[in-house]
């Protein structure tokens, strides 16, 4: 049986906090609780449906953060973004990320969002590539960086 049918979708919620902490030391071999205690409050005052987590069999195995816009950067509120997503390792390339980014869209047409916007290394192949098969293009929004030297 493919897992994906066995994955459920549902809104990011704070007791989130202790898998999604795990699933981020699985990809980056370091814990960062007090990281994620502060995302995962912030994502309790912003767009609830652009928060999302991926379970099988009751355990998190993935998550998404993003938010709507509020006339951040010019950009008006039809705008969504997504701030980062995560898979755990034993569960990548299965499509978790993929359910995750459509449940997560299909949230944001329902209060008229329009176009979502995200930010990725342009090193970093497979996000590009994953971002790419999802539909994105590169947007109007130029990056700019101030380097601050030592």
């Amino acid at each position: 049986m493919d897992i994906l049918e066995t994955v459920k979708i549902r809104a990011l919620a704070y007791g989130d906090l202790d898998a999604i902490v795990a699933i981020d030391k699985a990809l980056l071999g370091k814990e960062r609780p007090e990281y994620w205690s502060m995302k995962i409050e912030l994502t309790e005052n912003r767009a609830p449906m652009a928060s999302l987590v991926a379970e099988l069999d009751g355990s998190v195995i993935g998550f998404i953060l993003g938010d709507v816009s509020g006339w951040e950067y010019g950009v008006p509120d039809t705008i969504g973004w997504i701030d980062i997503i995560g898979v755990h390792p034993t569960y990548q390339r299965k499509g978790v990320a993929r359910i995750l980014f459509k449940a997560m869209v299909a949230n944001m047409k329902k209060v008229g969002v329009d176009s979502i916007y995200t930010f990725v290394n342009w090193r970093e192949f497979d996000r590009l590539n994953f971002f790419d098969q999802m539909g994105f293009q590169k947007g109007d929004l130029i990056h700019l960086e101030l380097k601050l030297g030592t």
